[in-house]
């Protein structure tokens, strides 16, 4: 725990130390990703979108498995899963383009240096950095969908298991639909941070594909729980801005029945917002994977540096007393 939040300390300080840098051209970079994810989430309520055709889809699938069409907690996975094909599909051309872009200069300005990022990177850098990535970020979409499938099939066969023992009453069965939901989250979240350390992984060291995922996964054995936490303030930020532009964007817009100036400017902002915690998670998962590689020692460094500064802080303060 103490680790973890040295980390994300030195995450913090590391955005501010490039501050110009990352919320203008990374941030703006990102900004169109940010976008597409905000709005995808207008459109997928419609009746014309996705949607619905991949929610019957799912519905059909988890009616013949076996699973209890009634189950509320499965009507809510289905919906939450059918969502996050749909928002993936329609952002898909953004995250191949420029959040892989954006995540190779952020890779970059903190690749050699994690005190002086080299800043800004040159074009051949960053195509040379984009390669690994885009085949990392395929792998990784098989990866989310072989987890997304695994938890269904082990769902399916405890579901199959108590029906042959015969126990089918309907709080057991909601006590089994509970601990899938458990289940699935748990196995789709590691999945996620074995993504995210791959992709960082693949940035530093040059080297994507598959085995980017497989280093990736013996990188964090162990500290499974460490990365999670890590993971865990970003993605309830992001969450919440999420939260934020569908009650303050999307709200409005089904209310009013159209987008007024001042809506659309705070929707830009909103999306803005996004984009700064997409790099915040970026440069986490960046300062993760260094405490890997070089062990503890730059922590403690950057515990010396922080102590130096307050130290300064302290002599600075006190001879700005003693003036006359």
């Amino acid at each position: 725990m103490e680790v973890s939040c040295k980390i994300l300390r030195r995450s913090i300080h590391s955005f501010l130390q490039n501050y110009h840098y990352f919320t203008s051209s990374i941030a703006f970079l990102v900004f169109p990703f940010s976008a597409s994810i905000l709005i995808s989430q207008a459109f997928v309520p419609s009746p014309s979108s996705l949607l619905p055709q991949i929610y019957n889809r799912l519905r059909t699938l988890f009616d013949a498995a076996g699973f209890p069409s009634y189950s509320l907690l499965f009507n809510i996975l289905n919906l939450k899963v059918s969502q996050t094909i749909t928002c993936s599909i329609f952002s898909l051309p953004f995250t191949l383009t420029v959040l892989l872009i954006a995540k190779a200069s952020i890779i970059h300005a903190l690749k050699l240096n994690h005190n002086k990022p080299s800043l800004p990177p040159s074009f051949s850098s960053i195509i040379a950095l984009y390669k690994p990535l885009f085949h990392t970020y395929i792998c990784n979409c098989f990866l989310i969908i072989s987890a997304n499938a695994t938890s269904f099939c082990i769902m399916f066969l405890a579901f199959s298991f108590v029906e042959t023992l015969g126990y089918s009453s309907p709080s057991f069965l909601l006590f089994m639909s509970a601990t899938g939901a458990i289940l699935f989250s748990v196995i789709l979240a590691n999945a996620l941070v074995i993504c995210n350390m791959s992709l960082v992984l693949s940035g530093m060291e040059g080297h994507g594909g598959y085995s980017a995922i497989l280093k990736a996964c013996i990188l964090i054995r162990g500290k499974t729980s460490m990365a999670l936490f890590l993971a865990l303030p970003v993605n309830i930020a992001l969450a919440a801005i999420e939260a934020l532009f569908h009650f303050r964007i999307v709200r409005e817009y089904h209310i009013v029945g159209k987008a007024r100036p001042i809506v659309l400017l705070e929707g830009i902002f909103i999306a803005y917002l996004y984009s700064i915690f997409i790099i915040l998670d970026t440069i986490v998962s960046c300062l993760f994977y260094k405490s890997f590689k070089t062990g503890e020692s730059w922590i403690s460094q950057e515990d010396k540096h922080f102590q130096d500064v307050d130290n300064y802080g302290h002599i600075g303060n006190k001879n700005f007393e003693e003036l006359p």
